[in-house]
């Protein structure tokens, strides 16, 4: 890709961890909060805080859900909340899209570093952002919102919230340019700015953002929803700190810190020390291009400390795949919050101490403006967490303990679906499905995978039901349904996936607009630990032309493609088109990897999965290597068959590898 200069572009440049507050670079007047370091807090009281601020993250995500109009954040719970100290570090991260968060403190500390003498901080102020150069989110749809928490004169805390938004302008409907060459094809990012200004919005900079919309009502309802859940957050705050003083929050606040640092730094010295890669892909970066592109990851643990060094990663691309250092942050911080701070507080502002960050600016995950990334969250950035949970994972297989505490890597990718158009109740509309969410686990070492469990950036995310979906959307559903043989072979098997199936239903229109870009088509993305098999890979269809409602009327509801006729249409990792009247849309998402050589999976675990139609009978013949007989009992094995089968598959392998180069 040719990189052009961009007047002041400088100014937004992050590429590298920058953890610190230039001082120099804050107005004299803004007066931080520090402690008496020399303050000690008794236990007690270190508890009952701690679980306070813990509770305050939860009512801020409920007070989220509640203003909320839409169904990607009340139903989906695609949005993130956190409170930081004065200076942005992180001391408490909600169970909600993790992602989403874990560049928080790079926009605070920006904010500070560039907003402080103007248009100034000050109480009562709130700053938007949806810049991925400044931190706060991983593409422009990541709307973040935070808050200076002053006590007295002095700037005490940030409160801050960020919700994926459903549509802030662009090429394409809901913000995702699958033609995209680079960002100005896309929704033109926002940097800090002051959008409330002591407790009351500003009308022309929230019309400004409005404005840019296809659906301002709705991203204006949750501009407020995430104004209330800042000011939840400040009230209780406030209340806290008036009873127990502002010395003793603040203390306790950077004990978490210390103490998330410590316990993490006492795990990694308990792991074996070693080096680990991945790769990881991306396949398409923009309509009509064929190319794959990889991000490598060599993974160090020394000691108390890891470095992630993505040296070796592809240059940045024309297209819409590409992610900024807060991306390629954000899948680091996800991967160390959900694999390893099981028993550790979510409070990145220690845990990122332990933590060192290797890549060159101008990468795939590492890319300069204006490259396109309107896909980041789900592209670059969602692959980079693949290859760091994939390297976490293979560190904690490497300790000898009778309790293993890891999975293989999940569910590969988030799956998009967009639809737009006219709704049945004559409404423009434009939604974000969120079926993909109910992705497949990865295989654990002693256990098979959770089936349509979710996805591991996200401990609150969800699925809307099937009924919500219809009731807001002009769509009918034929099925959704787990899909067999989507998690991977292993000894334990990863979780399934799952499919979704609809058509157009009740518009006037007869027809809505769909943008598809779904990563993990070309090549899986949920990678196998210790010999276990990948997730199934993305599967999209269009059927043109079928005859589906005279089918409803006349021999009920299909249950699978080849009943429905029409013409197939393989749908590529990024298409919009237009679904008319007669056509049917399937989509397939990703299972988990699993763990173990799939020859040595328990042969009645094999037959019980064929029973509970987790896998078919090929995949157990041909890679597990169980050979079965159906009677009206349920399939029962040929043990002496089974020795045999297996056997034969280990001969394959052997005479495999000795022609391979």
């Amino acid at each position: 890709m040719a990189v052009f200069h961009v007047q002041g572009s400088e100014k937004f440049a992050s590429g590298s961890e920058d953890r610190g507050v230039d001082p120099e670079r804050l107005d004299p007047r803004l007066r931080l909060h520090h402690p008496d370091d020399a303050l000690s807090v008794d236990a007690l009281t270190y508890e009952i805080v701690r679980h306070r601020l813990a509770a305050i993250t939860e009512e801020m995500g409920a007070a989220i859900k509640r203003m909320s109009g839409s169904v990607v954040v009340t139903d989906a719970v695609d949005f993130g909340v956190c409170i930081t100290d004065e200076v942005g570090d992180a001391v408490q991260v909600g169970m909600y899209n993790a992602q989403l968060c874990a560049t928080m403190d790079m926009a605070v500390r920006w904010t500070l570093q560039n907003r402080s003498d103007n248009p100034g901080i000050q109480a009562g102020d709130m700053f938007l952002c949806n810049d991925p150069w400044v931190g706060g989110g991983v593409h422009q749809n990541d709307v973040s919102l935070f808050a200076p928490l002053f006590v007295g004169d002095e700037l005490f805390a940030w409160t801050c919230a960020v919700a994926h938004q459903i549509d802030l302008g662009g090429v394409s409907p809901g913000s995702w340019s699958v033609h995209s060459k680079d960002v100005f094809w896309e929704s033109l990012p926002i940097p800090p700015l002051k959008i409330v200004s002591g407790g009351v919005v500003l009308a022309d900079v929230e019309d400004s953002y409005l404005r840019r919309s296809r659906m301002p009502a709705l991203v204006g309802l949750d501009l407020r929803a995430k104004i209330g859940a800042n000011n939840v957050a400040q009230q209780q705050l406030t209340r806290l700190v008036e009873r127990y003083g502002a010395d003793v929050v603040k203390t306790v606040m950077r004990r978490i810190m210390d103490d998330a640092e410590g316990r993490l730094r006492q795990r990694l010295t308990e792991l074996p020390d070693g080096e680990w890669s991945s790769v990881a892909y991306q396949d398409q970066a923009r309509v009509g291009d064929r190319g794959l592109y990889k991000i490598a990851l060599s993974m160090t643990k020394h000691g108390d400390r890891i470095t992630f060094d993505f040296t070796g990663t592809d240059e940045q691309v024309e297209g819409l795949i590409n992610c900024t250092f807060a991306g390629l942050r954000g899948g680091v911080v996800t991967g160390i919050l959900t694999l390893i701070c099981g028993r550790i507080p979510w409070a990145p502002g220690g845990l990122m101490r332990c933590v060192e960050i290797i890549s060159e600016p101008g990468t795939i995950n590492n890319c300069t403006f204006p490259s396109g990334i309107s896909k980041a969250s789900v592209a670059s950035a969602w692959a980079t967490g693949n290859a760091v949970h994939e390297c976490l994972a293979n560190m904690l297989d490497a300790e000898e303990t009778s309790t293993p505490e890891f999975m293989s890597v999940c569910k590969g990718t988030f799956g998009l679906s967009l639809l737009a158009g006219v709704d049945q109740r004559s409404n423009p509309f434009v939604t974000m499905l969120s079926d993909c969410m109910a992705g497949g686990f990865g295989a654990r070492p002693d256990r098979d995978g959770v089936d349509t469990a979710g996805e591991s950036p996200n401990l609150g995310g969800r699925i809307a039901d099937v009924e919500m979906n219809e009731f807001a959307y002009p769509v009918l559903y034929l099925w959704r349904r787990e899909e067999p043989d989507s998690g991977g072979p292993g000894r334990f098997r990863g979780g399934l996936g799952g499919s979704s199936c609809l058509i157009p239903h009740d518009t006037a229109a007869r027809a809505i607009h769909l943008v598809s870009c779904s990563s993990g088509k070309a090549l899986p993305q949920a990678a196998g630990l210790s010999g276990g098999y990948p997730g199934s890979a993305s599967y999209e269809v269009i059927v043109r032309d079928s005859d589906i409602r005279n089918q409803l009327r006349e021999s009920g509801m299909p249950i699978a493609l080849v009943d429905i006729g029409g013409s197939a249409e393989i749908v590529p990792p990024a298409l919009e088109t237009v679904l008319d009247w007669d056509d049917v849309y399937y989509f397939e998402w990703q299972g988990g990897g699993g763990y173990g050589d799939p020859l040595r999976r328990d042969p009645s675990l094999v037959a019980r999965d064929l029973t509970d139609a987790k896998i078919g009978e090929v995949a157990a013949h041909d890679i597990y290597g169980v050979v079965v007989s159906d009677d009206d009992t349920g399939f029962l094995i040929d043990a002496a068959a089974t020795v045999t089968r297996r056997e034969e598959l280990r001969q394959v392998r052997v005479s495999e590898s000795e022609v391979r180069p």
